[in-house]
C-alpha cells in the first residue's frame, strides 16, 4: 500500500492542485521498488485522456534483490493497460539528472549484474522534461 495506488484520495487531491494550479514543469521523484519507471502523472488516472500535470522518475535500488532481470517484453503489456507509462526496466542501476536552465533530463543507468565485480555501465533510457511542457519525452 506504499504506491500511489494506496493514497488514492492524496494523490487526486496532489493531480488536482498542480491542474488548477498551472504548476511549471512539476517533477516527482522517487525509489525504493527494485524496478526503473518513467510515467506522466495525469490530472486524473481514471481518464487516460485527461492532461499530464507532472513528470515521474522511478529509480531502482543499485545492489538490493539480486542482479534484477530482463524486463524489455513487459513494457507493452503495462502501456496497453497504463498508456501515461513510458519506461519500466528490472535491471539494477540509478538514475543521473541534469538540470538545465530549459531542460531536466534523466539519464537511467544500468548494470546487467552486481552479484560479481566489474559489470559494465550502460545508459538504458534517456527522457527530457522541456520547460513549459508538463509530463515527459524519450530524449
Amino acid at each position: 500500500m506504499d504506491r500511489w495506488d494506496g493514497y488514492v484520495t492524496a494523490r487526486e487531491r496532489l493531480t488536482r492542485h498542480l491542474g488548477r494550479e498551472q504548476v511549471s514543469n512539476p517533477i516527482i521523484l522517487t525509489g525504493d521498488i527494485h524496478s526503473n519507471w518513467v510515467a506522466d502523472v495525469k490530472e486524473s488516472f481514471q481518464d487516460p485522456e485527461s492532461a499530464s500535470v507532472a513528470a515521474e522518475f522511478v529509480g531502482t535500488s543499485i545492489s538490493s534483490g539480486g542482479d534484477g532481470r530482463d524486463s524489455a517484453e513487459a513494457l507493452p503489456a503495462i502501456q496497453r493497460l497504463n498508456p501515461h507509462i513510458h519506461h519500466f526496466d528490472a535491471r539494477r542501476g540509478y538514475v543521473a539528472l541534469e538540470v538545465g536552465t530549459d531542460t531536466l533530463t534523466a539519464n537511467y543507468r544500468r548494470v546487467p549484474f552486481v552479484t560479481e565485480p566489474g559489470a559494465p555501465v550502460e545508459t538504458a533510457a534517456r527522457f527530457v522534461v522541456e520547460d513549459g511542457v508538463r509530463g515527459t519525452r524519450r530524449a
